[in-house]
């Protein structure tokens, strides 16, 4: 799994949340997004990516804010 392609997917759904008026709106919107449209497998990497300084960095701030504020919720369901 390509963690660019995942970096710039999260990128382009924080572009559109940003034109939110509330931040927290906007960051829920972000989180529940990946959560909803994304597979499990995907939401591990872009969580992962948070705990790699280059990767992070690439991450735009909404971003990086949704996934700490709703880690749990994008955490894969372990059956």
């Amino acid at each position: 799994m390509d963690v660019n392609n995942l970096i710039h997917m999260a990128n382009r759904i924080a572009e559109f949340f940003e034109a939110m008026p509330e931040h927290d709106e906007a960051l829920d919107g972000v989180a529940q997004h990946i959560q909803k449209f994304w597979e499990p497998r995907m939401r591990l990497r872009i969580l992962a990516a948070l705990n790699e300084p280059s990767e992070a960095a690439q991450l735009r701030p909404l971003v990086r804010d949704a996934l700490h504020k709703h880690a749990a919720l994008l955490e894969p369901v372990q059956a």
